[in-house]
């Protein structure tokens, strides 16, 4: 039936016109976006699930600038370690040679006194980003001998997050401690057989050669000041293996956090890209499919003008 109130082709022709014009921008933001699921309301489920991933993302790069700052920590620490380990040994060859008999032992201080102020030099200059693992005061307010770095990041099926951590003990490797109750490994004092005790009677940062005689007695010193040196590089040779196993597990675990950042973001590219090929081809089908909506429509507009015609005709 034709009428002049309701030209039901036409609307036909329109709801078809508008559900392509909605496909069409459908497809023309995919392809803008590059997203398949760009708001919860494209798709609830994916969304929210990519929108979880991609902040856990954002807590795992922090984790990997973590790691990258303690990693330099620990390679500051571990290299100022390793040059107070040589100097160390110098001051082992010169208590030997000082051990000799007829030696100017007045000059051979001289050059263990420059030594000496070289190991507390060094020990003060391992710094990195405010923090000093071989020169520390225990006696400062919020001391605290563990030191922490920041290592992975998890979140359970129950949403549950978990922060995890790779610590290292600094009063294993420090060199030297301002506390009046505390020391660290070179200016501990030490008994005749070289090992840390409280009743010790030297450390290698005092030792003192200058009044050394070639008496029994002097020449005994000697040797326990031998023995001693030769005890402060076995603790900082143990200090420098545990920095080596930590340096290599930060290693490892900013390896891991890199490719776990990259399978996030594989994991999100399978839930919300939108796959170009497949867009381009469904735009140019709209767009046909839209040419030919706007031509049927614009045919059946035209019925009423056939009306017309008929009266013109009587």
């Amino acid at each position: 039936m034709d009428s002049i109130k309701t030209n039901f082709a036409a609307m036909t022709a329109l709801q078809s016109l508008q559900a392509t014009n909605k496909e069409l921008l459908k497809s023309q933001q995919r392809i803008s976006t590059g997203y398949r699921v760009s708001t919860a309301e494209d798709n609830a489920a994916y969304w929210s699930i990519s929108t979880t991933m991609r902040s856990d993302k954002k807590a795992l790069s922090t984790v990997t600038d973590a790691l990258g700052l303690g990693s330099a920590t620990v390679d500051v620490t571990y290299t100022a370690l390793n040059s107070a380990i040589d100097l160390t040994s110098e001051i082992k060859a010169k208590l030997v040679a000082a051990r000799e008999p007829g030696l100017d032992r007045g000059h051979i201080h001289d050059e263990l006194a420059e030594l000496q102020g070289q190991l507390k030099s060094i020990a003060n200059s391992a710094l990195f980003s405010g923090q000093n693992w071989l020169a520390v005061d225990s006696s400062a307010a919020g001391y605290n001998a563990t030191k922490s770095v920041v290592s992975s990041f998890s979140r359970a099926s129950d949403g549950t997050i978990d922060i995890g951590t790779i610590t290292f003990d600094v009063d294993d490797a420090k060199l030297f401690d301002a506390s009046a109750s505390a020391d660290g490994i070179l200016d501990a004092l030490r008994d005749s057989t070289g090992a840390r005790a409280t009743g010790g009677t030297f450390s290698v940062a005092s030792i003192d050669i200058s009044g050394l005689s070639d008496s029994p007695a002097d020449l005994a010193t000697l040797e326990e000041y031998i023995k001693g040196v030769s005890g402060a590089i076995d603790d900082m040779t143990a200090a420098g293996s545990s920095l080596g196993s930590i340096k290599q597990r930060i290693g490892l675990q900013q390896t891991f956090v890199k490719a776990l950042m990259d399978a996030i973001d594989r994991g999100i590219a399978t839930l919300v890209d939108a796959d170009m090929n497949e867009e381009s081809t469904r735009l140019q089908a709209l767009q046909v499919q839209q040419q030919l909506g706007i031509q049927a429509l614009s045919i059946t507009n035209s019925s009423t003008q056939n009306i017309l015609s008929l009266f013109r005709n009587g």
